[in-house]
């Protein structure tokens, strides 16, 4: 048999993603945990209403993020392939 024990000292040396405030207009929140799959959005882009910004991966299922107002996209904080948790920051507006 094989028994495997979890070194809980990796996770602890793991960096936690800021999560996205509440009431904030300007912060993109993961609605659930997943994976990214896609960042359709770059720093500094211009996005209108609707624009695809990036999509999430969660139990074999692709969403979607749309913006949901014109803004300039001030910073990402994420990448394709990214693990993500439930309200992790994604994306900041200016």
């Amino acid at each position: 048999r094989v028994i495997r024990v979890p070194n809980r000292k990796v996770k602890s040396t793991t960096a936690a993603r800021p999560k996205a405030e509440n009431g904030n207009a300007n912060h993109i929140g993961a609605p659930m945990p997943g994976v990214v799959a896609s960042v359709a959005a770059h720093t500094g882009a211009q996005v209108r209403a609707g624009d695809l910004l990036l999509t999430i991966e969660a139990m074999k299922m692709e969403t979607g993020l749309h913006a949901e107002r014109d803004a300039v996209i001030k910073a990402l904080h994420v990448t394709p392939g990214a693990q993500i948790d439930a309200k992790d920051l994604l994306i900041e507006f200016e």
